[in-house]
């Protein structure tokens, strides 16, 4: 397989890409020309100069995923990728360490004008009196947003000694006070109290212009703004007015609405401190963005699922307690379709014990995935499985409860097929064991394996007798067995794995040798 990089990418993480593909490293393609030469490429890694849009995607036939190594994707249509099935990974933690202390080194240059100190210092001009700043401490900080970065910022500022007062819709007044901030009703409420305020948002169109001339005219007389987020989220114009005025003290800011850009009014102020987005321009940063999205792509490009997809429904992240339990609910999901003896109408996947304390969601994309991949004729993701489910009209539901009389955590399916029912449990024993613990009822305890064998039977002796000699016969290896049983001399299942797949014309010698009244040969992707 092959990727394109178009931008700068750390050496780790082009060393890690290129133990498993061929990687060009294209860096004039960042600007133009990208549409007429991504056709061969598999996956894309960019930053913020690469505009991926929806004339890229169509030129992209074998494009499978977009990493950006960072956190904005203002600069790919993620909608075009989202109908082109093409997954748009980003590296959400790379920088948010680095982007919280540029904040809090932006906040305390301009406090106390370090910047202007070191200018006037270096060209001569001893200048004590003129560069008086300010405490930080006793002071109230303003956080609009109470995300990653959001929540670091607020950590730090309190450690200055300061009063954290917060606006975030997302987050719950209790979580906010166990990160020992206020939280506030409504932007207003902060702008009004707050001595500082600093932006941690991205940017979108509810975004946009968030901060303007109105909410400037709200903050306190004297008080100073701070954005590491993103350009435009505060009006320049009406921030160049608001201290023009002399409403606010001052401004740090290193985003703009149009970058690159030299030449702003915000520009001549004395009390404003600029950089050129510095935010994520540490070694620390660039490092981990480079070997994050290089795992990402190699992830993406094996057809696992990735942690950081935006435009997968579950969501982007996924719990450490969850994560194990994703390839075991794809092989559920692909043995629930392969038992079927019809199509799959419905699906309704359950989440018992520990596991259900959790977003689950992402579970349950992997089940939809592993039953869509043995019943479509086109590559199913974790990107376009839901559309590829609502374009078969296959119902999707889930369930979860904490209660779970026999595992720490367990999946349960329930299908309903065109032939009835099909149920199916797992669990994971100790860190990452899997184990297929139920099937329709019967206790069974396997684990999942490439080429299994299903056969519901007549309890009575010497049926496992008979089983393995015409596997044996037919030189098919069994790896384990296990049967399970309702009642003595009732119905029965017995569960096969075995090294290589068992070929129509053995399974039916087996039937007929057994009476069994199901029998289903399965294989699933190694």
């Amino acid at each position: 397989m092959r990727v394109l990089v178009t931008e700068q990418l750390s050496e780790q993480g082009l060393e890690l890409l290129r133990k498993d593909f061929q990687v060009d490293v294209r860096p004039d393609l960042a600007q133009a020309g990208l549409a007429a030469e991504i056709a061969p490429y598999d996956a894309l890694i960019i930053r913020s100069a690469t505009r991926v849009t929806r004339d890229v995607f169509d030129a992209a036939a074998n494009l499978k995923v977009v990493a950006r190594a960072g956190i904005g994707l203002d600069n790919v249509d993620v909608d075009a990728a989202t109908r082109r099935g093409v997954m748009v990974v980003n590296a959400p933690q790379s920088n948010v360490i680095s982007a919280a202390e540029q904040t809090f080194a932006l906040l305390l240059a301009q406090a106390r004008s370090i910047p202007q100190a070191h200018g006037a210092l270096k060209t001569g001009a001893w200048e004590r009196a003129r560069w008086e700043g300010v405490e930080l401490a006793g002071k109230t900080i303003g956080v609009v947003g109470l995300g990653r970065v959001g929540a670091l910022v607020a950590a730090r500022a309190a450690g200055f000694g300061m009063r954290v007062i917060a606006y975030d819709p997302y987050v719950s007044g209790e979580r906010a006070k166990e990160m020992g901030v206020d939280a506030m009703p409504s932007l207003e409420a902060l702008l009004v109290q707050a001595d500082f305020v600093t932006i941690h948002l991205p940017r979108t169109p509810e975004t946009e212009g968030l901060i303007g001339a109105h909410e400037l005219g709200l903050m306190k007389k004297g008080a100073r703004l701070v954005n590491t987020a993103r350009g435009g989220i505060v009006d320049e114009e009406a921030l160049a007015k608001a201290l023009e005025d002399g409403h606010l003290g001052g401004a740090a800011l290193d985003v703009f609405a149009v970058e690159p850009t030299t030449e702003s009014p915000l520009f001549s102020y004395d009390n404003v401190v600029v950089t050129p987005h510095l935010g994520a321009s540490t070694k620390e940063a660039q490092d981990k963005a480079g070997t994050t999205v290089a795992e990402m792509v190699r992830l993406a490009l094996k057809g696992e699922f990735v942690p950081y997809a935006v435009n997968v429904s579950a969501g982007a992240e996924v719990a450490e307690v969850v994560r194990p339990f994703v390839p075991l609910a794809e092989r559920l999901g692909g043995l629930v379709a392969g038992l079927a003896e019809g199509g799959v109408r419905s699906i309704v996947a359950s989440y018992l014990g520990r596991i259900a304390e959790h977003d689950t969601r992402v579970l349950t994309l992997a089940s939809l995935k592993g039953i869509l991949g043995r019943s479509v004729n086109e590559p199913v993701s974790f990107v376009n499985a839901p559309m590829l489910a609502r374009d078969r009209g296959l119902v999707v539901s889930e369930m979860r409860s904490t209660v779970s009389q026999d595992y720490v955590s367990l999946i349960s399916l329930r299908a309903d097929t065109d032939q009835g029912p099909i149920s199916m449990q797992g669990t994971i024993i100790g860190k990452t064991s899997e184990r297929i613990v139920e099937v329709d009822g019967f206790d069974i305890e396997v684990a999942p394996a490439e080429h299994m064998v299903f056969f519901t039977y007549r309890d009575r002796p010497g049926i496992i007798g008979k089983v393995g000699t015409i596997l044996g016969d037919h030189g098919i290896n069994i790896a384990t067995m296990d049967v399970g049983r309702k009642a003595e001399a009732g119905d029965a299942m017995m569960c096969i794995t075995v090294d290589t797949a068992v070929p129509p014309h053995v399974l039916a010698s087996i039937g007929e040798a057994i009476d069994a009244s199901r029998l289903r040969a399965i294989s699933l992707p190694a």
